[in-house]
């Protein structure tokens, strides 16, 4: 089974599948949903600018859509 979320989508794309995303994401000080990078930039890009790795944010949104 794949993953629900990859890392080849935007932030928007991601925040706009549950109130939960945000969450996740504040966990790694990740503060997408007021920013304008948001609509445009991949997890990875977002991951890589700023020193995180893709996998472990990738594992965590995935778990709030259990398989």
């Amino acid at each position: 089974m794949s993953d629900k979320i990859h890392k080849k989508m935007t932030f928007h794309q991601v925040l706009q599948m549950s109130p939960e995303v945000a969450k996740v994401l504040g966990k790694f000080n990740l503060g997408c949903v007021g920013c304008m990078g948001a609509m445009n930039e991949t997890l990875e890009q977002g991951a890589i600018a700023h020193g995180l790795d893709v996998n472990d944010i990738l594992r965590d949104l995935n778990a709030i859509f259990p398989q």
